[in-house]
C-alpha cells in the first residue's frame, strides 16, 4: 500500500486519461445511484457522487477531482433534486448544492494536502537515501586511504630498517654495527605492528588477535624453530591505538630477550605470553623456561639497551613492570591502569 500511494497521484504524464477515467467513476456513480434509488430516503441525492468525487482526487489529483465534483453535482441536481430531470432552483435546491460544494471541497482539500505531503516524505526519503549512499562511499573512500596509510607508515619504517642493514655492512667496529642492526631490527617490528594495528574497516584489533600476529612474526624472523611462542589472552579487551604499540615493543623485547638470553645454548624451549583483565586493569606477562636471570640481577639497573626501551615504554604507559625469574626460567610482567582501554575515558 506505502509503495502504490507514492506513486500517486496515477498518471501523471496522460492528463486525457485521466480526465476518461473520472468521467467513466462520474457514470458509474450515476448508475449506482439510480439502481438503488428505490432504497434510499428522500434526501439522499449526493451519496453514490461523493466517492466518484474521492477517488478521482485520490487516483489524479486536484483537477481531475474538480471535473469530478462538477459532473457529479450536475447529474445529481438534474437527476435526483426535485424536480427532477430539470435544473430548477429553489431554497432547498440551493441549500443542498451548498452543502454538497462545501463537502466536496473539503474532501478535495484534504486529499491535495494528503499527496502533497507524501510527496515530501517521498523526497525527503530519497534525499536520506541518497545521503546514506555518499556517507557509505566516503565510509569506504576512508577505510582504503585509512589503509594505504597504515601500509605506507609500515613500508616506510621498514625502508628505514632496510638503509640501517645495508649502511651496517659498510661498518667494521662491531659496537656500531650491532647498534645499526638493533636499530634496524627493531624498526622492522615497528613496521609489523602498525600494519597489525587495526583492521580493514579501521576499528582496534583485539590485544589477543593483536599479540598473536606479532608474537607469530617475532618467532618466524627469529629462524629458530625448536622454540614455540603460546599466546593465551583473554578475548576482547582493546588497547587504545597509544597503548597498544608500547606494549607490542615491550613484548617483543621480552621475547628477543629470551632468545637471545634464556635459550643462547639451547635448541629448544617454550614462551609463553599470557593476558588478563582484572578489576579493569590488564596484566601481562611474558615467560620462558629457559636458563633464568643471572644471581644478582637487577632489571633497574640493567643497562641491555632493549631493557632500557622497555622501562622508558612502561613509564609512558604508566604501568608496573616487573622482570624476575619465575617458576621455569625469566618472568617478565606488565600491569596496565584501566584507563589504558580503548573504551574507557
Amino acid at each position: 500500500m506505502s509503495r502504490f500511494t507514492e506513486r500517486l497521484p496515477l498518471l501523471p504524464g496522460k492528463p486525457l486519461v485521466q480526465y476518461a477515467v473520472t468521467v467513466v467513476l462520474c457514470l458509474v456513480a450515476l448508475w449506482l445511484r439510480w439502481e438503488l434509488d428505490g432504497a434510499f430516503p428522500p434526501g439522499y441525492p449526493f451519496l453514490t457522487f461523493f466517492p466518484a468525487v474521492i477517488l478521482s482526487s485520490f487516483l489524479f489529483g486536484p483537477r481531475p477531482g474538480l471535473v469530478a465534483a462538477v459532473l457529479c453535482g450536475l447529474f445529481a441536481w438534474y437527476v435526483f433534486i426535485p424536480p427532477r430531470l430539470s435544473f430548477a432552483v429553489d431554497g432547498g435546491t440551493i441549500t443542498a448544492m451548498m452543502f454538497y460544494t462545501g463537502v466536496v471541497a473539503v474532501d478535495i482539500g484534504l486529499v491535495h494536502l494528503m499527496q502533497a505531503a507524501n510527496a515530501r516524505l517521498l523526497l525527503a526519503r530519497e534525499e536520506v537515501r541518497a545521503l546514506a549512499e555518499e556517507r557509505g562511499q566516503l565510509v569506504e573512500r576512508s577505510e582504503l586511504l585509512f589503509q594505504e596509510m597504515q601500509h605506507r607508515v609500515g613500508n616506510n619504517l621498514q625502508m628505514v630498517g632496510a638503509v640501517l642493514s645495508l649502511q651496517m655492512r659498510n661498518l667494521t667496529e662491531p659496537t656500531a654495527r650491532r647498534a645499526l642492526s638493533d636499530a634496524a631490527a627493531r624498526l622492522q617490528v615497528i613496521g609489523n605492528i602498525q600494519r597489525q594495528l587495526y583492521r580493514q574497516d579501521g576499528q582496534l584489533v583485539p590485544l589477543d588477535s593483536f599479540l598473536t600476529e606479532v608474537c607469530a612474526k617475532m618467532m618466524a624472523s627469529s629462524a629458530r624453530p625448536g622454540i614455540t611462542c603460546k599466546v593465551d589472552a583473554q578475548p576482547d579487551i582493546v588497547l587504545r591505538p597509544d597503548s597498544a604499540v608500547p606494549v607490542a615493543l615491550i613484548v617483543t623485547e621480552a621475547i628477543a630477550n629470551a632468545l637471545e638470553h634464556g635459550f643462547r645454548d639451547r635448541e629448544s624451549g617454550s614462551i609463553s605470553v599470557r593476558v588478563a583483565s582484572e578489576d579493569g586493569a590488564v596484566f601481562l606477562c611474558v615467560e620462558d623456561d629457559g636458563a633464568g636471570l643471572p644471581p644478582g640481577f637487577d632489571a633497574a639497573r640493567a643497562e641491555s639497551i632493549g631493557l632500557r626501551i622497555s622501562r622508558v615504554l612502561s613509564r609512558q604507559l604508566e604501568a608496573e613492570m616487573a622482570l624476575e625469574n619465575g617458576a621455569r626460567g625469566a618472568c617478565m610482567t606488565l600491569r596496565l591502569p584501566s584507563w589504558r582501554l580503548a573504551d574507557s575515558h
